[in-house]
């Protein structure tokens, strides 16, 4: 689908679909009400109707309008003026998505990008226009063998205003969000691919591609670097596997070399039975999804590389399986991590920590600015906030400011835990420095004050995206969270907003 921005008068748009937001109480637009008028009162004399209701999403088809140069008119309704903002917008870009999904237009003009949501600038809708209709239009099908029904013809989409010039801010809003699709299209794809296909080595293939297509640097360490390197945390967790655990390093230099990178590090477990403490047999197969953290910092780097922000930053991703067998770890082992602290697994379900761990020492030696980590790490991060907001831990508040504010602009949003000392007890072991787990109460807040024990050299965050990074359901599949937090933080970070 290729993206275009320009200033059109909508009555003049040669184009399969014209795109127009209205409200409930039959107010139009600014693009609606040159519409209507060079339509002689059509548009209002459809809507009163009462065919839209004026929900932020509902939509309204008509055809061959007359004084339009459009083949056809899709209204969308955008809710309650007074009421316009950030979610309305949302939903009103998923219905007109939607609706043009089921069409036969081989290219659309869209008026919804010049709205402005309550407090948000252009840029901002224009960013949420791109990546709501990629993802409306986003297919996985390439495994199924039966005859595929026909793809969605729309081709073309021209963001448009009814006035004033195309900004620099519009153009380069356009830029980083085409660049951020395409790599949320990535992290999707890499979740919703089956653990038999997406392994710790075909990880390290994708990160081969990108690094070929986008000249990055690539370093791929393997069991012996690691063993070398004294990763017991890790390997502890592969012992059971048959597919050979991978760390992969990823590094775009978008900046001058004297300036330190941002460092993202994903969980990549490509499948997580539960090690020898089995998980139940009901939704599985949904641990598939328990690499969504190593899919989203690759999307991430792949997002910054294709749009050349002006930024250094270094994807880190270790991966493995969790599969039970005769060399698996078992509860009661004491492993020693790469930074010498020991741990007592008690539960081999708690495998995400381990590797990551590991993981967070190894960051050390890139000297980072700020590492933030991103892992589908405790079941109790779901419980605590549902499939809205994604858990935020942090050593460093600066840091966690960061990240909320970058949150709330790409409407991809965090929610800051408590980590403090008084949940390190609960880590307390009586054979090891620590032990892996640290019971039910608070379980997402101490999974986290178990890796604040590997970041005390690192200004660090940790987002918990148990409950963002998939949906289940009729809806299953990568939802490719949190991309979009992470290329807006890592672009306002180095202060390229």
């Amino acid at each position: 689908m290729e993206f275009s921005i320009k200033t059109l008068a909508p009555e003049r748009a040669k184009t399969g679909c014209l795109v127009l937001g209205v409200y409930p109480d039959g107010a139009l637009t600014r693009a609606a009400q040159l519409a209507d008028r060079a339509a002689r009162g059509a548009l209002r004399r459809a809507l009163a109707l009462g065919d839209l209701t004026g929900k932020p999403g509902s939509t309204l088809l008509l055809r061959g309008v007359p004084g339009l140069a459009a083949q056809r008119v899709l209204l969308v309704g955008l809710g309650e003026s007074k009421e316009f903002g950030e979610q309305p917008l949302r939903d009103a870009v998923r219905g007109a998505a939607s609706a043009l999904r089921e069409l036969g237009a081989k290219d659309a003009t869209v008026y919804l990008g010049e709205l402005r949501a309550a407090r948000r600038s252009q840029a901002w809708g224009l960013r949420q226009l791109v990546l709501g209709l990629r993802e409306a239009f986003y297919r996985f099908d390439q495994l199924k063998t039966q005859k595929k029904p026909p793809a969605p013809a729309l081709a073309a989409v021209t963001l448009a205003q009814s006035e004033g010039p195309v900004t620099l801010q519009a153009q380069a809003a356009l830029k980083e969000a085409l660049a951020t699709a395409d790599g949320a299209a990535l992290a999707r794809t890499l979740g919703n691919l089956p653990p038999n296909i997406c392994t710790p080595s075909y990880l390290a293939q994708e990160a081969k591609k990108l690094a070929r297509q986008y000249k990055l640097g690539l370093q791929v360490l393997e069991r012996r670097d690691m063993e070398k390197l004294g990763m017991g945390a890790m390997l502890s967790v592969t012992r059971g596997s048959h597919q050979p655990p991978k760390l992969i390093v990823l590094r775009y230099n978008g900046a001058a070399k004297s300036k330190k990178p941002v460092v993202l590090v994903g969980k990549g477990i490509t499948f997580d039975t539960g090690g020898i403490s089995l998980k139940p047999a009901a939704e599985m197969d949904e641990m598939k999804y328990d690499m969504a953290g190593a899919a989203s910092v690759l999307g991430a780097l792949r997002a910054l590389a294709g749009m050349k922000a002006p930024v250094n930053a270094i994807a880190v991703v270790p991966t493995c399986e969790n599969m039970p067998g005769g060399g698996a770890s078992r509860p009661g082992d004491v492993v020693t991590t790469l930074s010498g602290q020991t741990v007592e697994i008690l539960n081999t379900d708690a495998e995400g920590r381990l590797i990551l761990c590991d993981a967070l020492t190894y960051t050390e030696r890139m000297q980072p600015e700020v590492v933030v980590d991103v892992a589908t790490l405790t079941g109790a991060c779901v419980i605590a906030l549902g499939h809205v907001a994604t858990g935020m831990f942090a050593n460093d508040q600066k840091l966690a400011d960061e990240l909320r504010a970058a949150g709330e602009d790409a409407w991809d949003r965090v929610w800051q835990m408590p980590l403090w000392d008084d949940y390190q007890e609960q880590l307390r072991s009586n054979f090891a420095d620590m032990a892996n787990i640290g019971g039910r109460p608070a379980g997402s807040v101490t999974a986290a004050c178990f890796l604040s024990r590997f970041a005390k050299k690192l200004r660090w965050a940790h987002l918990d995206i148990a409950g963002t990074a998939w949906k289940s359901g009729r809806e299953k599949g990568s939802t490719a969270r949190p991309v979009p937090l992470l290329v807006r933080f890592v672009l306002r970070h180095a202060g390229a907003k």
